[in-house]
């Protein structure tokens, strides 16, 4: 098992990662009869398909003996209606320095390759913007 979800109370969960003991709260958004005072559940998303984004290119990277330390995803999660779900993810990756025309090929290719992307349904929109130092 991975993890454990609680619900609290309030429109409100406790996710539980079972190996760490780490925890994450979410919260309805405002916009669908929540109190928006922690991540959603689509926020969550949104975000690990950063998260996931970013480790993939690191791995890379450290495989290929340059770093991508501190790079900065920016992600912004649209949502549709009818029926209510995400249907799109803008992420605005922002690199600390320069990269060579085969790094940033790598880079890219890790991004949009990375196990949360492919997992996703293609008909959610995934917008991903590369921005580099330098």
């Amino acid at each position: 098992m991975t993890s454990k979800v609680t619900y609290l109370s309030a429109l409100r969960t406790q996710a539980e990662h079972l190996k760490s003991g780490d925890i994450i709260i979410t919260d309805a958004p405002v916009d669908n009869k929540g109190k928006g005072e922690a991540f959603s559940p689509t926020d969550l998303l949104a975000t690990s398909l950063a998260s996931c984004m970013l480790t993939i290119i690191g791995i890379n990277a450290q495989e290929k003996g340059y770093d991508i330390d501190g790079t900065i995803a920016e992600v912004t999660k649209i949502m549709d209606s009818n029926p209510r779900r995400v249907g799109e993810i803008q992420i605005n990756l922002f690199f600390q320095r320069s990269y060579s025309e085969k790094e940033k090929k790598l880079i890219e290719n890790s991004a949009r390759t990375c196990p949360v992307s492919k997992s996703l349904h293609p008909d959610l929109k995934q917008t991903i913007i590369f921005n580099y130092g330098h």
